[in-house]
């Protein structure tokens, strides 16, 4: 059985790194960022891109559950409400497919160390650094499994996240 594991979390905690890196570790899986399908300049949230966004990433993904080759399917995105979640899961193909949430969350202090970092590259700002932890508090209502990364490595993040999937 296919599985499809949706990772989410909120800005900066790590969801691409540590997606990219279980996805690499994965034989037939593929990894998809739902941040690809909002790289548009300038970068509006309205009804219109949200349906457009979501409308995207319910093909892509069904695309590639019906790819014979593909057994896991990686999907990291924001997602910080049910219904998110709901809206994308409703549009796609869900036969034959264990379908596995798992939330990133971590505390204030270990987030704001993630985003710093970037804001000191140049990725990000403060106010995507108030913005995240303002989100933080979301991750813990969902319906997934939840992992605390605060006091964890990158490849420990990524042995649990393995382990967690491995169990469905």
């Amino acid at each position: 059985m296919k599985k499809l594991v949706l990772i989410s979390g909120t800005m900066g905690i790590g969801k691409s790194t540590i997606t990219k890196i279980i996805s690499d570790q994965t034989e037939n899986s593929v990894y998809l960022d739902g941040d690809w399908c909002w790289m548009m300049n300038p970068f509006i949230v309205n009804d219109e891109n949200k349906a457009m966004v979501t409308s995207n990433i319910q093909f892509l993904l069904n695309s590639f559950i019906e790819n014979s080759m593909i057994k896991t399917i990686f999907f990291c995105w924001v997602m910080d409400e049910q219904a998110i979640v709901d809206t994308l899961l409703n549009g796609i193909h869900q036969e034959n497919i264990k379908i596995v949430h798992i939330s990133l969350i971590a505390s204030e202090k270990k987030l704001s160390e993630h985003i710093i970092k970037d804001i000191d590259a140049g990725k990000r700002t403060h106010e995507d650094l108030k913005n995240s932890i303002e989100r933080l508090h979301k991750y813990e209502q969902l319906n997934s499994t939840k992992l605390d990364i605060s006091n964890l490595t990158i490849p420990s993040i990524a042995y649990r996240l393995k382990q967690i999937v491995s169990l469905y």
